[in-house]
């Protein structure tokens, strides 16, 4: 019987040739600033899915982090993920509360917060079955084609949101596009650690740039210093307690399928991109992704999922090492016991988060193309050719189903459908499955 965490080892030879293996380490300078960047990554989006919830997002930040390493310490240290906000809760906690998106404290919080923890609670129960009876109808319901479909569609479906938040603003466009320049620019012209810190580094350019061209020349909105100077250094988030409505949890719950898909998705991104099967791991990854989602809705976060942001560093920086997960755990606890640093973050401008989108976006959905490529998979059979393509365009295109009051959103129609699809079409011939 193997051990529960594996016997990390230094790592020895070029990044540029061998990719750092989950259970290796880099020295703890650049483990940390490696560390500090993955935290950046999630930042965006762990902050902007609670604002548009209605939820706290220091809260979020904090609780982004332990159940980061949470997620470590239960899948024993075996898959690199960070847990952050998921966007899936967004239209079913819209429904189940009446609360518009975007428009500020949440009056209905507490019976978000109990279909959130029965969500986390159904996810839970899932990863059992699977530690149980293992992955192998996980295997036969989502093979490569559909898993790499499942994955590119979380980068494309993303895509609009990104771009529609510099839409019709001229300065914000460009300055989005100078961003994904400097990240670019680090990745194609850059060597070693500056290369692997791209988004960090590309992140700081891009600041400093925009400070000058709008604060400095006046050309774009300037950013306001002030809310750094006004913030505590030091201070805990508002916590809340969940209500158990059946109506609000039935609801919510079945979010736990959509969350399935992407967790799913994701190791197999990672597997593919590290060379390493992650697949004996993916029901410890499902339970301790829903141990940590009914955690955090227990004292006021939002529902937690594995980031597609920081699936897109691992790949750009090839640094696999699950170490690094835990130093962006702790910073990200930080983070959200420090109202001043919050602040800080707050003050980047949603050009800069989009031009990082962009890329980080980009890089998801490159590696759903990456999974397809390495397992082979034949476009010249209708069967794949068919699931894939309407797969991406449902995914793409946000087709969102109803089904009663549960809307499935455009993840998770694209998901089922690409599900239901490849098993349909695989009666015709189950040896082409």
């Amino acid at each position: 019987m193997s051990a529960w965490f594996p016997k990390w080892r230094p790592y020895q030879g070029n990044i540029d040739v061998r990719p750092v293996a989950t259970n290796e380490y880099l020295p703890a300078g650049q483990s940390i600033v490696l560390g500090i960047q993955h935290a950046f990554a999630m930042f965006g989006a762990t902050v902007l899915a609670p604002l548009l919830m209605g939820f706290d997002p220091n809260l979020a930040i904090l609780l982004s982090g332990i159940c980061t390493i949470l997620f470590f310490l239960m899948t024993g240290g075996r898959v690199p993920s960070y847990l952050g906000s998921s966007f899936a809760f967004i239209g079913v906690v819209a429904a189940a509360t009446g609360h518009v998106t975007g428009s500020g404290a949440n009056p209905n919080l507490s019976l978000a917060l109990g279909g959130i923890v029965a969500c986390g609670v159904l996810y839970a129960i899932i990863g059992i079955i699977v530690m149980v009876v293992g992955t192998r109808w996980i295997e036969k319901l989502m093979p490569p084609v559909v898993t790499g479909a499942v994955v590119m569609i979380i980068g494309l479906n993303l895509a609009p949101v990104t771009v529609k938040s510099v839409a019709g603003n001229p300065f914000d466009m460009w300055m989005a596009l100078l961003t994904v320049l400097c990240m670019g620019s680090i990745a194609v012209f850059t060597k070693g650690l500056i290369q692997r810190l791209l988004l960090l580094v590309g992140l700081i350019l891009s600041y400093v740039l925009y400070i000058i061209v709008a604060n400095g020349l006046g050309l774009g909105k300037p950013i306001d210093f002030s809310v750094i100077a006004q913030a505590n250094w030091f201070g805990l988030p508002t916590f809340h307690a969940p209500t158990f409505d059946y109506k609000a949890m039935l609801i919510i719950a079945p979010v736990a399928l959509i969350l399935v898909a992407e967790n799913l998705g994701h190791i197999k991104a990672v597997g593919a991109m590290t060379g390493e099967n992650l697949t004996p791991q993916m029901g410890k990854a499902f339970f301790a992704d829903g141990v940590a989602t009914s955690l955090s809705g227990a004292v006021g976060g939002p529902g937690m999922t594995t980031y597609g942001e920081n699936i897109g560093v691992m790949a750009i920086t090839r640094v696999y090492s699950t170490i690094i997960f835990i130093v962006a755990g702790v910073f990200a606890i930080f983070l959200g016991l420090s109202p001043k640093f919050g602040a800080i973050i707050s003050t980047i401008p949603s050009a800069i988060l989009t031009g990082a989108s962009i890329i980080v976006f980009g890089l998801i959905t490159i590696a759903g193309a990456k999974i397809w490529i390495e397992n082979r998979v034949d476009f010249s059979k209708n069967k794949n050719l068919v699931v894939a393509a309407v797969t991406i365009i449902l995914g793409a295109g946000n087709f969102e189903l109803l089904i009663g009051s549960f809307n499935l959103g455009g993840i998770g129609t694209a998901t089922f459908a690409a599900i239901l699809l490849n098993w349909l079409f695989s009666l015709k011939d189950p040896s082409e499955s």
